[in-house]
């Protein structure tokens, strides 16, 4: 028997985030004849963004919440938010919080009424529905039953087909011979897709676009299901070259009554994760959704659907054809969007089916108002194949929130991104009257989101939503991968306004730091009279450095202008290390920090504010040009001392990561390209391949070891 630890909860963390109104909630009741009192105490297996989502429903509905959290979790925000919240075990999910005895345990001591599963973890286990129902526990979620039918890709497949759904053509069945699914994918023709029949989230998920890759993306797409599904059998189906994701939310309860609210599209992802998702789908006739939505409910109905589900197709872009693809039978990422243009809140729906209660609207009831955008925020570099990073959220900047802008997330400046989890830090969700509104809102909002300390996606995020051909709405699943170069171009050379900006920022910061220490008696600065000027008394010199390796000084020389009422007036100049040229001068440049740490600066008769940054050696600059990422050169006394022992002719980790397979031995015969290493970080499989031809010369790390970033995996001899 595990030990159990008990917190006491702090006060619940203000987080800045709204949901739609419930006051209309009271009007749908008055249409039932009978009403369910919903749960006292309600239990949430899960952490972060979706715990605290889930966790604001309740407060809202006077339910109280059990939260459960791992090692790593301790001073997480969903363990601060909850009213009772219960150590399980430590890091690794598959000792907490996938341990569903463990939760069980929890649910019986605290008295839990009913346990929401979130989404991820055990969401979608149909033998936990199954025993927290037997705990006569009520479980916030479909039956286990239809979670088996509906989980195996392939058995739902035939469901759907009696049931009149359309299904993309493709082999379902048991027999899982390696040369039997090859000969399969030969008969439905290549491009095809291997899909995990237990997956999800795009986990065991491959293309194949010819036999010769056919045997290795199986094998890899089994490996990963296995690790994260424990089943590795596969399906093989017919991949479409311009598809759309396209889904629907529909909604069941135990009365017999189903209905949709629209669907979503989701079709810009990346490695077959969505990114962006909104609602309703451009582009599609009044025909063509209300078909959708019917398909949707008869595949709800077919396995005797009961709570939240997502019925997944994906859609020819070109003849607006559309196949079922799966069920996600749980509360989907992406589900505030439909909130949004339905305004409905969808977990007080599922507390109210769990209840035994009948749905809140009817089909005609349902209406769809404006447009919604979903982002999700994730701590990953998409300059660098959208490897995940970890680490602090050291300075957080986010928009303001309101009825139309919602902001959920499960963490706040200072909290850790951990290397345990799935990389998202939040959805941000904007809607408008119509797409273009919500839209120009959307791209303003993302502009107001600054997040330093860890590397994201936000800005990618930002360029999607600024390319002509999102702004059309022709957006298919590969619209990352087709204009790649627009949306993932290096940085280009910073702005002199920038420049500017960055050093004035970092002299104010000085300046601050100088009043700082001089209220302190014993310091040397009490003495002065007046900030202290690097160098000599007339001019200071900045140098920082572009991501390109290129350095910029700026010299801030104080202005004739200067007096007592203005004293801090200076003269920039900016100019590229080693050259006499000068890039861009300002004269009479005033700067001031305003009460939220922003700087305020006069450059050329106009008034610019600012953010910026400093973290380690690190400035980051947020503008109207956007973000701006620069550096301090580490000075030569330092930079001298820097060993360089892991040489050239290595192989480093991109991202903290575990070692899953090593395909190399030292003293082998190695080609450009061929897999050497695979790890696995984020629940995710990365495949390291040779970056030359060459022999190994050491491996230096072993299956099942834990590395950080940027450390040597492999060394080749010269």
């Amino acid at each position: 028997m595990f030990r159990l630890y008990k917190t006491l909860a702090s006060p619940p963390v203000r987080v800045r985030a709204t949901l739609p109104s419930l006051t209309c909630t009271k009007l749908y009741y008055s249409s039932q004849p009978e009403r369910n009192a919903l749960f006292e105490k309600v239990l949430i297996a899960n952490r972060g963004e979706i715990a605290c989502r889930v966790m604001r429903t309740a407060k809202k509905l006077g339910i109280k919440t059990v939260a459960v959290y791992s090692e790593a979790d301790v001073h997480a925000q969903h363990v601060k938010m909850a009213d009772e919240a219960y150590l399980i075990g430590p890091a690794p999910s598959a000792q907490s919080y996938l341990d569903i005895n463990k939760i069980l345990d929890v649910a019986r001591l605290t008295g839990s009424q009913a346990i929401h599963p979130g989404y991820g973890f055990l969401s979608e286990n149909a033998d936990f529905a199954d025993r927290v129902t037997n705990e006569k526990i009520a479980f916030i979620g479909p039956s286990g039953d239809a979670m088996r039918s509906m989980g195996s890709k392939s058995e739902s497949k035939f469901i759907m087909e009696k049931a009149g759904v359309p299904v993309v053509p493709g082999y379902h069945g048991e027999n899982q011979d390696v040369g039997f699914l090859k000969e399969q994918a030969e008969k439905i023709g290549y491009p095809v897709l291997i899909k995990a029949v237990k997956g999800g989230g795009g986990k065991g998920m491959r293309i194949v676009r010819h036999a010769g890759e056919f045997e290795e993306m199986l094998e890899s797409s089994r490996r990963e299901s296995i690790k994260s599904f424990g089943d590795d059998k596969v399906l093989v189906e017919k991949y479409l070259e311009h598809p759309r994701h396209v889904e629907v939310q529909v909604f069941a309860d135990k009365h017999d009554n189903v209905v949709h609210l629209f669907e979503r599209d989701c079709s810009v992802q990346r490695r077959h994760q969505k990114v962006i998702e909104e609602a309703p789908a451009p582009g599609l006739s009044e025909e063509i959704r209300a078909l959708l939505g019917a398909k949707a409910v008869a595949a709800a109905r077919a396995v005797g659907y009961e709570n939240a589900g997502t019925v997944e197709f994906i859609m020819d872009n070109i003849d607006k054809q559309f196949y079922f693809m799966e069920m996600n039978t749980r509360l989907q990422v992406e589900h505030p969007v439909t909130e949004m243009v339905t305004n409905t809140d969808l977990v007080h729906w599922q507390f109210e089916v769990a209840s035994g209660n009948r749905l809140l609207l009817n089909q005609d009831q349902l209406k769809l108002s404006g447009h919604a955008f979903e982002a999700r925020v994730y701590a990953e570099n998409p300059l660098n194949n959208f490897l995940p990073d970890t680490g602090p959220l050291f300075n957080v900047r986010t928009p303001a929130t309101s009825e139309d802008l919602r902001l959920e997330t499960g963490f706040v400046q200072g909290d850790q991104i951990s290397v345990h989890y799935d990389p998202m830090i939040s959805k941000l969700i904007v809607r408008g009257e119509d797409r273009n509104d919500a839209l120009r809102r959307f791209r303003r909002a993302l502009e107001e989101y600054q997040v330093v300390g860890l590397t994201t996606n936000i800005d990618f995020i930002k360029k999607v939503a600024e390319h002509p051909e999102f702004i059309k709405g022709e957006v298919e699943t590969g619209f990352i991968q087709q204009f790649e170069k627009d949306l993932l171009k290096a940085p280009e050379a910073p702005n002199p306004e920038t420049l500017a900006l960055a050093a004035t920022a970092l002299r104010l910061q000085e300046i601050r730091q100088l009043k700082f220490n001089k209220q302190d008696p014993q310091s040397p600065w009490q003495s002065l009279d007046r900030p202290l000027r690097l160098n000599n008394m007339e001019t200071t010199k900045t140098t920082l450095q572009s991501h390109d390796g290129e350095s910029y000084d700026v010299y801030m020389t104080t202005s004739a202008k200067a007096d007592d009422k203005s004293p801090h007036l200076v003269d920039v100049e900016i100019k590229q290390s080693g050259s006499t040229d000068i890039i861009k001068k300002y004269e009479a440049v005033d700067s001031y920090l305003d009460e939220e740490g922003l700087v305020i600066s006069s450059l050329d008769n106009k008034k610019v504010k600012s953010n910026v940054v400093l973290h380690n050696d690190d400035v980051i600059i947020f503008d109207e040009f956007g973000r701006t990422n620069m550096k301090l050169p580490t000075p030569a006394y330092v930079a001298g001392g820097v060993s360089g022992a892991d040489g050239a002719g290595s192989v480093k980790t991109p991202m903290p990561c575990k070692i899953s397979q090593v395909m190399i031995k030292p003293g082998q015969k190695v080609e450009k390209g061929d897999a050497i290493i695979v790890l696995e970080a984020m629940k995710m499989e990365h495949v390291i391949r040779a970056p030359m031809d060459g022999v190994v010369d050491q491996v230096l790390y072993n299956v099942g070891d834990l590395v950080e970033e940027n450390k040597s995996l492999v060394m080749f001899a010269e």
